[in-house]
């Protein structure tokens, strides 16, 4: 069995991950980020992420004539497994903080680690499925390998969405005193570290079972469209509870996430 495939697919995963570190790096040089910038990209985020799901994973499903039954079952479940995460986060995770992340010792991180592989494993799972396709035919060539557009798309989109993720992480850390700089920015990096290895595990098993394809198309649709639904947006007003018109730039931010990406349906 080649490795490489499967560095590859780490490597995309770690790219997502990175986008959470590059939401630490305003904070760099400025102590606040304006409200209403930070929940039009928390929308933009969510934007892109569903549209990335219905015209990228769902669209896919269909071009591969996949069971509406074995799609709609894969949604169902995806949705499943991040409420599932969601619960394990809110009852073993709501003690820790993201200064704990920069301050913490070593059995600290761990347990950390632990409850934030919960949260951002489903993330990780939709960018793997999103590399069945690998070295088949079509797709961009790219250090050697043909990498499906769907893949780079949704790659893409987590990257972008967790920007917004990482500066909600780096906001609290930056207001204590003693934190630099790089402990900043890598405790909203080690935030997704998980995803690198749920895209490994998921990519494993669609290359195994590729008559489930569809199934694993719909689950990962499903687990980004509820994390659009169940945690992007909310976070997004959360974010806007000091800004009138919150709803209004999310909004508009979620629109031109979701029409940002309707152009490329023509190159998938």
């Amino acid at each position: 069995m080649s490795w490489g495939p499967y560095a590859l697919v780490f490597v995309a995963g770690l790219i997502a991950a990175f986008g959470t570190s590059l939401g630490a790096v305003p904070l760099f040089w400025v102590d606040a980020i304006d409200d209403k910038l930070d929940v039009g990209l928390w929308g933009f985020a969510g934007g892109l992420m569903a549209s990335a799901s219905v015209f990228g994973l769902l669209f896919e499903s269909y071009k591969k004539d996949s069971s509406l039954l074995l799609v709609g079952g894969g949604i169902v479940s995806g949705i499943v497994l991040v409420i599932v995460a969601h619960r394990v986060v809110d009852r073993y995770g709501t003690n820790y903080r993201p200064e704990d992340i920069a301050m913490g010792d070593f059995q600290t991180i761990l347990n950390i680690l632990l409850v934030l592989f919960v949260h951002s494993f489903p993330e990780g799972l939709a960018i793997g499925v999103s590399f069945a396709e690998l070295n088949r035919s079509g797709g961009i060539h790219l250090l050697g390998f043909s990498v499906p557009f769907v893949a780079i798309a949704i790659t893409g989109s987590l990257a972008i969405h967790n920007f917004p993720e990482g500066l909600a992480t780096a906001i609290p850390i930056n207001d204590v005193d003693g934190i630099g700089n790089g402990r900043m920015w890598g405790a909203a990096f080690f935030t997704s570290l998980p995803q690198p290895v749920g895209a490994v595990i998921a990519f494993y098993f669609v290359r195994l079972a590729e008559q489930f394809l569809g199934f694993g198309y719909g689950f990962a649709a499903g687990s980004m469209l509820y994390l659009v639904i169940g945690d992007v947006l909310p976070e997004g007003l959360e974010a806007g509870e000091n800004v009138s018109s919150a709803k209004w730039y999310l909004s508009a931010g979620v629109l031109v996430g979701f029409v940002a990406f309707v152009p490329l349906v023509f190159v998938l």
